[in-house]
């Protein structure tokens, strides 16, 4: 198995160059059966990884550009008359397809980004009185520009919950990007990829995620660490009940992706900026500082199981 995940992270590192330690984060997130949010500047990748891991593990895929004048319907689908049926007949939109790209989310107005929160959350989408389920595995990569752009608009904290890990790509370093300037083209390199799983091996490596075992003081490894945001003044509000589960939940997937079939404090720590930098605020006291800045030295003060 962990030679399969290894195969999976080398594939979509010929794509994305220099990159591991993201598009780890990135197959984490999908084999927690999680939603990844990538926030980065236009140009960076965003939506060549989103590709590469659609063709790399088979997924149906369908991309979703937002602007501003984007309507529920449009994500959703709507019902068309049909005049040989003589009835409405539903036509489905593309948050119908295993792998959705929701591209420049935040370009969006809030009417429209909470579209997709019951899909993103219950795995179904309920338009017109119907409700319809969608395909499995269903995996939604958001990308979003910097709120300093011109034309975006905040995700509302209910979306940004939704999302299991944030991550940004970020410049490569320069012999990252000296590979970039004299390679292939990226689209053409993306037809060529082989599919390494389908979705079925993918629910699969998804089950056998939540049979990672959590020793007990590592459970309590955990609880200290969701309390200490809690607590100190650092953050506003501290991670909720659910945001816990979804740390350990990552957590275990991140030990899977290291052929381990145990969770140590190492993957707690190394998932725990990407799950928790989005969902915390820094508290008035730290006003200016960067949520990872805090959470590292959250991570320095609650001290190790043992």
């Amino acid at each position: 198995m962990r030679e399969r995940l290894d195969a999976i992270i080398r594939q979509l590192g010929s794509i994305i160059l220099g990159k591991e330690p993201a598009l780890r984060l990135a197959l984490a997130c999908l084999l927690a059966r999680g939603h990844l949010l990538i926030e980065d500047l236009p140009g960076m990748g965003k939506t060549t990884l989103a590709q590469a891991l659609a063709r790399t593990l088979g997924l149906e895929y369908r991309r979703i550009q937002f602007t501003s004048d984007m309507l529920p319907a449009d994500i959703l689908g709507a019902s068309v008359y049909d005049r040989e049926q003589g009835a409405f007949v539903f036509h489905p939109g593309p948050v119908f397809a295993q792998l959705v790209l929701a591209d420049e989310i935040n370009r969006a107005s809030p009417k429209t980004q909470s579209a997709l929160l019951e899909a993103m959350e219950e795995g179904q989408v309920t338009s017109e009185g119907h409700t319809r389920r969608l395909p499995q595995p269903f995996f939604v990569i958001a990308t979003q520009n910097p709120a300093t752009q011109l034309g975006t608009f905040p995700l509302p904290e209910s979306q940004l919950d939704r999302f299991l890990l944030r991550v940004r790509l970020g410049y490569p370093d320069p012999k990252a990007e000296r590979a970039l300037l004299a390679g292939e083209d990226r689209r053409r390199l993306l037809d060529r990829l082989p599919v390494l799983i389908d979705p079925p091996g993918l629910l699969l490596l998804q089950a056998r995620v939540e049979r990672v075992h959590a020793a007990d003081v590592l459970l309590d490894y955990v609880q200290a660490l969701i309390s200490a945001t809690r607590h100190g003044g650092q953050f506003e509000t501290g991670l909720s009940p659910r945001a816990g589960l979804a740390l350990l939940r990552v957590a275990r997937a991140w030990a899977l992706l290291a052929g381990r079939d145990h969770v140590l404090p190492e993957d707690v720590q190394v998932t725990l900026p990407a799950l928790a930098g989005h969902r915390l605020r820094p508290g008035a006291q730290n006003a200016g500082a960067r949520a990872d800045e805090l959470l590292q030295r959250l991570v320095n003060s609650v001290p190790l199981p043992v």
